[in-house]
């Protein structure tokens, strides 16, 4: 996959050609500047290596299937994979203040980077079909450039935050931020990128080391082990403590807050108990919570709290001191939430069978 590969990897091959260095230059201004969407287009190149180029090489690894238009203008895409025609979902959310820090947003894309999940987290619709494979870089970065193309409009932030747990795909994320943020790429400033995790804790350590100042959401969504352990089965390997070890690492080689994601969901995590422990982690870490009242999912039981209760959830944190936003939920008509439109299509299709819960 074209877009999937380096300035590096692009030299590396052209060399075994014996073309010169620079064309990995030009081919790669008609990928991301120019945005060709055939070899043939790359004019200033040679018949022989532009027919090279298509034999090795796609241009686009993504089929757009469907595209679903909220109220509130977040849209949905639905896109088949080259491959073996699965299908993954990428979210377009208009202007909203402050989710990650820094000015307000303006026009945030939502992408995956797998194929179903294997993390099986206990409100989301992503895991209910299980996992298949990872997406590679190429796939990856294709999601924004596809979502760009089909609007007209520029992505100003990226939350990988779709289908998937980015940092269980750790290789072929970070291949996809260098491409992201270079300047050969598609030049997404790296402070407008947030990779999200569940909290696979080495991963974090791991990703703590690359020298790109990305920003850390976890999907927190319980503040004692015991609570989160019944919403992330995750933390049973992971758990509090250790996934706060890794944090520290973080907090000391990054220089942006971390964002706890904490997602309210009726009678299992949004008790005043979960709020002040809640406020003592964020604190303890200097980081910012956002909460998310629960999307309801088909085929989950859980149900959000009322506004009331959210309202007085999220005094507890601010009276407290901690940045804290209550985000009313974007998208709800749309099935925004992560899967469920591609869990129905593959379900429709019968390339998928998803047992009752």
């Amino acid at each position: 996959m074209a877009c999937g590969l380096t300035d590096a990897d692009w030299i590396a091959w052209l060399a075994e050609r014996g073309e010169p260095k620079f064309r990995a230059k030009q081919i790669l201004d008609w990928i991301f500047k120019k945005r060709v969407s055939n070899f043939e287009s790359m004019s200033n190149l040679s018949p022989e290596l532009r027919e090279a180029l298509t034999d090795q090489f796609t241009l686009a690894p993504l089929t757009h299937v469907r595209l679903n238009g909220s109220t509130d203008t977040t849209r949905k895409f639905l896109f088949r994979l080259e491959d073996d025609g699965r299908l993954i979902e990428t979210v377009l959310i208009p202007a909203s203040r402050a989710l990650y820090g820094g000015r307000s947003d303006r026009l945030t894309l939502c992408v995956s980077s797998q194929v179903g999940c294997a993390f099986d987290c206990k409100f989301c619709a992503s895991g209910l079909a299980g996992f298949t494979r990872n997406l590679t870089a190429g796939e990856i970065v294709s999601q924004v450039l596809m979502a760009e193309a089909e609007t007209g409009e520029r992505v100003n932030n990226l939350v990988f935050m779709g289908m998937g747990e980015p940092l269980a795909n750790l290789n072929n994320l970070t291949q996809a931020i260098q491409i992201l943020n270079a300047e050969w790429g598609v030049t997404l400033g790296a402070r407008q990128m947030t990779v999200s995790t569940s909290g696979l804790a080495p991963m974090i350590e791991k990703l703590s080391d690359i020298p790109i100042q990305i920003r850390l959401a976890i999907s927190l969504h319980g503040a004692t082990d015991d609570v989160r352990s019944q919403i992330m089965p995750v933390n049973e390997r992971y758990n509090l403590q250790r996934l706060f070890e890794a944090l520290n690492i973080w907090n000391e080689k990054k220089k942006q807050k971390i964002t706890f994601e904490y997602i309210l969901i009726k009678g299992v995590n949004d008790g005043l108990d979960q709020a002040k422990a809640l406020t003592h982690r964020a604190l303890g870490l200097g980081a910012k919570v956002n909460l998310i009242p629960y999307n309801t999912v088909d085929g989950l039981e859980w149900e959000r709290p009322t506004e009331d209760v959210q309202e007085k959830f999220l005094d507890v944190l601010v009276n407290a001191g901690v940045q804290a936003t209550l985000r009313r939920e974007k998208g709800h008509d749309i099935d925004a939430a992560c899967g469920q439109l591609r869990l129905r299509e593959e379900t429709a299709e019968g390339i998928i069978e998803v047992a009752p819960v």
